[in-house]
């Protein structure tokens, strides 16, 4: 514990959906839910908006639109979202050499080490100064919590949501955390908390009062006494500056039960290809391949097979994940597919010939993406969009001829020839609704394509933060 609170936490307000809304200008003030969009998809982040309504993370998806019917529902960009991390911890590592990051939108930062805070009054100003360079940066907000230890300026960070700053003095700790929830403490899960509230503790400061003893015996002596001394504020715990990654994995969650053996190895082909494009992007390689295999009746099963040596090629790990494949039974049908690298090294192993029977790629079946979601062709409010575009008498989706209907997920990216940048608002029956706009600009006006329109094309996410907008820009 220090005398001084030199560990500051940072937490991005609703990152995912706070990314989205300054992206999304039409979006900024309203519910906004990113997440899986499918009939089993749950919600990664809400908006704050959309937390008035009784959304949270990990919530099923159906139950946040039962809950939130006019909010945007949009899958995740972990593109940008990793763009926008990477600008906040670099702002970070500029005030620390030890910033532990937790996720993309939070990390401890050591501020005594980086020589800018050593008492309240410089740690103040320093973490006022970080919340005004993010937004900035960023053009987003986050919550700094001040401590002397970790787990405090976690609890601070918190306390201090949305956009704000709380700073704990040292001494004060067990007045400020004695009212508040056991929930609050870190490792008291709904399981524990309900154990504890069978016992009549439902406050940290019930804890403190139970005493060491009663909660060894509760919970046992590693639960209990950890649980004891966070009671009492006690935390020790350096902040590490780095964390080395163990693994890499990939993993969807399907609609409907998967019972075609062919377009399961499809699917694990296609994992294998995402894996492995996130491992070079780690600059790792790996030695071990795993699959992992959840069936319809929600048992999990995985297989693991250990290579000669690292490898980030391909077609080896295709080829490791389609022989495990091979040794599962997947008749019942499949819920969830997942593949992943583990054993991971910053070099590959060169020689792996032996590894791969085949001396040339064999020909891939073309890719299987799930469908898009349908989405009504309306404004928020139920106002119709703006008319069909494209040329009068075009033949519709679907006529002779027709190439395959390309598909349109809500939130995407895309730029259209003559209008510029937008993202798609949803689409369905051959259409594809489109709101033309860009960070910084004005809310844009809503246009309607038809789904095979080719000039509209999927794009790249545009920084939040950059040059201003031409002017007439939508």
């Amino acid at each position: 514990m220090r005398a001084a609170p030199t560990i500051l936490h940072l937490d991005m307000d609703a990152f995912y959906a706070s990314v989205e809304q300054a992206s999304k200008p039409s979006l900024r003030g309203k519910a906004v839910i990113v997440g899986g969009l499918g009939p089993r998809g749950v919600v990664a982040t809400a908006s704050y908006e959309a937390r008035r309504f009784g959304v949270h993370s990990a919530m099923p998806t159906a139950q946040a639109r039962r809950l939130c019917p006019n909010g945007a529902y949009l899958i995740p960009r972990f593109s940008l979202y990793r763009q926008v991390s990477d600008v906040v911890m670099a702002l970070l590592r500029e005030l620390s050499p030890l910033v532990e990051p937790l996720s993309l939108d939070e990390a401890f930062v050591d501020l005594e080490a980086g020589g800018v805070a050593f008492d309240s009054q410089t740690a103040r100003v320093t973490g006022e100064r970080l919340r005004a360079d993010i937004r900035a940066a960023t053009g987003l907000s986050g919550s700094v919590g001040l401590a002397g230890s970790k787990m405090l300026a976690k609890v601070a960070s918190e306390e201090a949501k949305p956009a704000g700053l709380l700073l704990i003095e040292p001494g004060t700790e067990r007045e400020l955390l004695a009212p508040m929830s056991v929930r609050t403490l870190p490792g008291v899960g709904p399981a524990t908390g309900e154990h504890l509230r069978r016992a009549g503790i439902t406050i940290v400061g019930d804890l403190a009062e139970a005493g060491e003893d009663e909660l060894v015996r509760m919970l046992g002596r590693s639960h209990g006494v950890g649980l004891y001394r966070m009671a009492l504020g006690i935390d020790d715990r350096p902040v590490v500056a780095e964390r080395d990654a163990k693994s890499v994995s990939v993993e969807d969650t399907f609609d409907v039960d998967l019972h075609d053996r062919v377009r399961i190895r499809t699917e694990v082909q296609r994992l294998a290809d995402r894996c492995v494009q996130r491992l070079r992007g780690s600059g790792h390689s790996g030695r071990t391949i795993v699959l992992k295999v959840r069936r319809y009746d929600f048992s999990t099963l995985t297989r693991s097979e250990t290579l000669r040596g690292p490898t980030d090629d391909p077609a080896v790990v295709r080829e490791a994940a389609a022989r495990l494949l091979e040794g599962v039974d997947t008749t019942g049908g499949v819920r969830l597919l997942g593949v992943g690298v583990t054993g991971l090294a910053d070099y590959t192993q060169e020689d792996l010939f032996a590894q791969s029977l085949a001396a040339e790629p064999q020909e891939e079946a073309g890719e299987v993406r799930e469908p898009a979601e349908p989405e009504g062709a309306t404004e928020p409010g139920g106002a119709p969009v703006a008319a069909l575009e494209g040329p009068a008498g075009a033949e519709a989706p679907g006529g002779p001829g027709a190439a395959p209907e390309r598909r349109w997920t809500a939130g995407s990216d895309v730029r259209h020839a003559v209008y510029g940048p937008g993202w798609v608002q949803g689409s369905g029956v051959g259409r594809v609704t489109v709101r033309f706009e860009q960070p910084g600009s004005e809310p844009g006006r809503v246009r309607t394509f038809r789904v095979d329109d080719l000039e509209l094309e999927p794009t790249d996410p545009l920084p939040l933060v950059g040059e201003e907008p031409p002017a007439g820009t939508p």
